[in-house]
């Protein structure tokens, strides 16, 4: 079985494409489900965030695993394979395991560093574990991603270097006021975990007096009274937006919440001497109305504009760091795939050359009833020790062998001379230079111009 990664980003797709791949809660399971019953997909997790969707997959084939991810992803997008190829990446293999290890450290994160991902990696985990679709491959690299995250954050200076997507927009929505949020009264609009993280940093950065809004209203007097600030209900956006200066917008609707009319509404009744509305869109699908940032005395900054204006890295020595750790990490994971891969072929072998010591010596007791079953026990207990004495060195060869680069040609080379049947339930296809036809060339990014991918490849 081998891992493929299928997926789009803001590094390669605008917002209006991620909103139409975004995978809401309550479809992730059908939709889970959906690809575990496609004819080459053995196991998926799927990963969707406001800056990522992406499936983890196991797979028995590079071609049928990638147009079976991206037939499901078209659907959910109402799109087509071919309409999508030019906004997803595809990595496969080594490339796969070095994409999902960056992405639990941060480093393919808008805002290199920030820690929110290793809770969306664990919410997709824990997601796909309920549902059933992630088996032995996928449990083993979404445990290991966990655990790289957090390795790469106690072990060096990334967090320094990066922040959340929230304290990241919060520093440009301090530009438009004057430089300081103190001070100003402020909105949060979503009471999930991204709200949670607004309410949280404008309070520590002294904005107030604080409101959150809240399609569960119960939800939002919770956060609420947890940082001292009140609830608003939604049915009175329009009322409360016009005694804000900033709003993070962060709920899962699949609607603009913040629409045109009602931020038009809010608008007249504010007073524009208090200098700009701005509103910070964190959220996919778009919680901003398209033609809301066109209104005068409005500020919208939302994921594309987060793109275009975090294009500072993070300190060198820190992601250096971490690059180190997630090449050694990488190359760990791959050891113990290999070790894995080789085990049913030295547990064939083993079982091959018992068949061959129970075949015999039921002939030696057809030849020899003469035998008593002492001497029967005792030839029997000799044999398998020479059987077992002869395989132990070549099969704790063979499983060191194995685990180096280009290992899985030892455990072929040992069917082949002893003819061992081992089933196949994940054939490794050679991965050709071109997709199949119906999904058009190649996908920006796509690591397939080579059977095993080098590690680092494109993202």
């Amino acid at each position: 079985m081998k891992l493929l990664v299928v997926g789009a980003s803001y590094r390669t797709a605008p917002v209006a494409t991620l909103e139409q791949l975004a995978v809401p809660p309550a479809d992730l399971t059908r939709t889970l489900d959906r690809l575990i019953a496609q004819p080459y997909v053995a196991e998926a997790v799927i990963v969707s965030t406001c800056n990522r969707v992406e499936v983890y997959a196991a797979v028995s084939g590079f071609h049928g695993g990638l147009g079976d991810v991206c037939a499901v992803l078209a659907e959910q997008a109402g799109s087509s394979p071919t309409a999508l190829a030019s906004h997803l990446y595809v990595h496969y293999d080594t490339a796969a395991v070095d994409h999902v290890f960056r992405v639990a450290t941060g480093l393919d994160s808008m805002v290199v560093g920030e820690a929110q991902i290793l809770g969306q990696l664990r919410d997709a985990y824990h997601w796909a574990t309920g549902a059933d679709s992630a088996g032995r491959l996928l449990h083993e690299l979404m445990q290991q991603a966990l655990r790289v995250g957090k390795r790469a954050h106690s072990e060096t200076g990334i967090d320094r270097a990066g922040q959340s997507v929230v304290t990241a927009a919060l520093e440009l929505a301090a530009g438009h006021l004057d430089g300081d949020l103190a001070g100003r009264p402020a909105l949060v609009v979503g009471a999930g975990a991204m709200g949670s993280l607004g309410v949280a940093t404008l309070s520590r950065l002294g904005a107030g007096p604080l409101t959150v809004s809240n399609r569960g209203a119960d939800r939002a007097v919770r956060l609420a009274e947890s940082y001292g600030a009140s609830a608003a209900p939604m049915t009175e956006l329009a009322d409360t937006l016009s005694t804000v200066d900033i709003v993070v917008a962060a709920t899962a609707s699949t609607e603009p919440v913040l629409t045109r009319a009602v931020v038009t509404t809010a608008l007249a009744e504010r007073d524009p001497a208090r200098g700009p509305l701005v509103l910070l869109d964190l959220a996919v699908p778009r919680d901003v109305e398209e033609g809301v940032a066109e209104l005068p005395g409005v500020e919208v900054i939302d994921i594309d504009r987060m793109a275009a204006l975090l294009a500072d890295g993070p300190a060198a020595a820190d992601a250096a760091a971490v690059e180190r750790i997630v090449l050694a990490e990488v190359e760990g994971f791959l050891t113990w795939l290999r070790g894995t891969d080789v085990a049913p072929t030295v547990a064939a072998l083993r079982g091959r050359a018992d068949d061959v010591v129970t075949a015999e010596l039921r002939r030696l007791a057809q030849r020899r009833p003469d035998l008593s079953d002492d001497l029967r026990a005792e030839v029997a207990r000799t044999v398998h020790r020479v059987v077992q004495r002869l395989l132990h060195q070549p099969t704790v060869k063979v499983r060191q062998l194995a685990a180096e680069p280009g290992g899985d040609q030892y455990a072929a080379l040992l069917r082949e001379l002893f003819d061992l049947e081992v089933p196949q339930t994940s054939p490794v296809d050679t991965v050709p230079d071109v997709l199949t036809p119906d999904l058009g060339p190649a996908l920006p990014g796509t690591d397939a111009a080579e059977p095993t991918p080098p590690t680092g490849g494109a993202r």
